[in-house]
């Protein structure tokens, strides 16, 4: 049998076979094996080349002809922590860490990373760039590198240093680069928009309607009769999440404090070495007022482009040391988009701003002074038209600055030995708070049973409620991680008793769903009474003939505007959601409130607003804010558009 099954596998018709298998392997199966899998990216976005447009999406046009922009993992990581950061300051105490985990966060911050991808790759196809001047000068108006107003270098380095992971001046000068070039097509397309007059004349009638309203409120209602068992059963049936007995536990814990630690005494000479080794700190930089003229030289150029650059700079420097008007010569010359228009005016730079190689060339240079420096994005003459000497603040200027800041750095240092030798002793013992109570000279508290938000004192704080409710916690009863709770506190806790959430059973609850159930009858109630008096009004009666049957008053209130409390804001809303009235009628409803109240309004007129009555800055006032409005749309459709007409791959492994 085998030898007949391979000579029917071997002719001509099995060869062909073999073949049409082979082609859609080639074309889907490589495809996958040799790029998918091997990406080193969390996202990938692929655009027709901008030379051409209309290049079909197949796997050797897409790998041959189309250009990409890759989501790496390390800017996968820098943003994530950059929201984590950002989250974590607007959210104080209550930012949740583990939470902020989420796979559903992780994606959202990658997705705004795929969004940014799109636009730089559709800079990238319409030769969208940035120029160093331009970079320089982002960066110098960032206002957490400034001191006093002005950009600090030595806050711009120590800034980007405590980044994570840390970041090299060239890297934040990328990084700023890209974030400019993909904001430019957003950006221009945002300030396109407009609004005409007819729309503000449109939108100022409607905002400034008015309407003549008359209404009559039912006040709540009571309901005392008995409720059926089986009623009762339905409504606890029904809403059993409301009659749950919440998680609870109780705790024992430990609060470090060094509050009462004592400051070192610091004596003279460690006051003068750690001035020493602060300079920087009490010192200005040199400031320098330059110009320059950059001649570009491509990463990809050749030795004749690379030599022709560079003659072109040094001739433009001669021309200029020779009495050539400099802004003049940047103006025909320059290749940086940036300052070349300004006459290749950079305004003043501290060190450490442009480049080491502009730095190198600078602290040669005297006021008046033409020399050139070579970066890796070209040659570049450099003007250097004024020198401001930096100074130096006098160590008895800053001695009690000094004394504190060592005094204070002892002792968070005493504190933190403290809080370890605590810690070591609980990992000795982690099964018992008090050997780590001991070594802090500390009794051992006990709090509870509390449920979440229920804490007492500091342990109320929200990471305190989150390690007491947390899973390893409860499972565990092992003592906990020092918990910060203020600048030099912390908590050590252990968890000693749990009781996880749990339904109630009737008979516990029996008192709240009695009176549940009366509540949701008394609103259905009053609710009924409320549409019976506008099936009246509707018929004809007039509300002011339907509310004395019932003794209630009526307000008759004409021209009320929008976002009045007449008798609530709820209310308002429902009026102007009303249908115009027909000639000589009205347009009655009704609308509940949140104490169980109805109110019940008929609308009579409806008056639109006058354009006319607005002053120039309230219309000019309401042209910015739909302006913007319809700017940040038009933004955001660009982005759709963009990533509809672009491939987006996302490497799940690497999220």
């Amino acid at each position: 049998m085998l030898q007949a099954l391979r000579e029917k596998t071997s002719g001509w018709i099995a060869v062909a076979i073999v073949i049409l298998l082979a082609i859609p392997f080639a074309f889907f199966g490589m495809e996958q094996y040799l790029f998918q899998g091997g990406g080193n990216h969390v996202a990938r976005v692929e655009s027709a080349p901008s030379w051409w447009r209309t290049a079909p999406d197949w796997w050797p046009v897409r790998k041959l002809a189309w250009v990409h922009e890759d989501v790496s993992p390390e800017d996968f990581r820098f943003a994530f922590e950059q929201e984590r950061q950002r989250q974590r300051e607007e959210q104080g105490d209550a930012f949740d860490g583990l939470a902020f985990e989420s796979a559903d966060n992780r994606r959202q911050v990658l997705e705004q990373l795929i969004d940014q991808a799109v636009l730089r790759l559709a800079a990238r196809n319409r030769g969208i760039a940035v120029g160093d001047a331009q970079v320089a000068a982002e960066i110098q108006q960032i206002p957490s590198f400034q001191v006093e107003g002005r950009f600090d270098p030595q806050r711009y380095q120590l800034a980007l240093q405590s980044q994570n992971p840390p970041m090299t001046p060239r890297q934040f000068d990328e990084r700023v680069r890209e974030g400019m070039q993909q904001s430019l097509l957003p950006t221009h397309v945002a300030q396109s928009a407009f609004v005409t007059p007819a729309q503000i004349d449109r939108l100022m009638v409607l905002l400034g309607e008015r309407r003549d309203v008359s209404f009559a409120v039912l006040p709540p209602m009571t309901d005392e009769a008995p409720v059926s068992d089986a009623d009762l059963q339905a409504w606890y049936q029904a809403n059993q999440a409301d009659y749950r007995a919440p998680e609870i536990v109780t705790v024992e814990y430990i609060v470090l404090d060094g509050s009462g630690l004592q400051d070192e005494v610091v004596d003279e000479a460690q006051l003068r070495a750690h001035y020493e080794k602060e300079r920087a700190r009490y010192s200005e930089p040199d400031r320098r007022l330059i110009s320059h003229i950059l001649i570009e030289v491509p990463a990809d150029a050749d030795a004749s482009a690379r030599r022709a650059a560079e003659e072109k700079a040094k001739d433009l420097a001669r021309q200029a040391q020779q009495g050539a008007d400099f802004a003049a010569l940047a103006r025909e010359h320059s290749e940086d988009p940036g300052s070349r228009d300004a006459g290749g005016d950079l305004d003043w730079v501290e060190p450490g701003t442009m480049g080491d190689a502009f730095d190198a060339a600078l602290a040669q240079m005297q006021p008046g002074d033409v020399s050139t420096a070579r970066t890796e994005f070209g040659w570049h003459v450099l003007q250097l038209r004024e020198l401001q000497a930096g100074t130096q603040t006098p160590f008895e200027e800053v001695r009690e600055q000094l004394q504190r800041e060592l005094g204070e750095g002892a002792r968070e240092r005493g504190f933190s030995e403290l809080v370890n030798r605590v810690v070591d002793r609980a990992y000795r013992n982690p099964t018992s708070l008090a050997p780590a109570a001991e070594e802090a000279g500390l009794q051992v508290q006990k709090a509870g049973p509390f449920p979440r938000g229920g804490a007492p004192g500091v342990l109320a704080h929200p990471a305190v409620q989150r390690m007491a409710f947390s899973p390893a916690m409860v499972e565990d009863g092992t003592v906990s991680d020092p918990v910060e709770t203020g600048p030099e506190q912390s908590v050590m806790l252990r968890v000693i008793e749990h009781s996880p959430e749990r339904a109630l059973p009737l008979e516990a609850v029996r008192d709240r769903v009695i009176a549940a159930v009366r509540a949701d009858r008394a609103r259905r109630a009053n609710t009924a009474a409320a549409e019976a008096m506008v099936g009246r009004v509707a018929d004809g009666a007039t509300l002011a003939e339907v509310a004395a049957e019932r003794d209630l008053p009526v307000q008759d209130v004409p021209g009320v505007p929008r976002g009045t409390p007449v008798p609530h804001p709820t209310a308002v809303e429902a009026y102007f959601r009303a249908p115009v009235p027909a000639e000589g009628a009205v347009s009655p409803g009704h609308v509940a409130l949140e104490d169980g109240s109805v109110v019940v309004y008929a609308v009579s007129a409806v008056t639109p607003g006058n354009p006319a009555e607005a002053s120039e800055q309230e219309r000019q006032m309401l042209i910015q804010q739909l302006t913007m409005l319809a700017g940040g749309e038009a933004a955001q459709t660009l982005v759709r558009t963009l990533r509809a007409r672009m491939k987006v791959t996302v490497n799940e492994a690497r999220l």
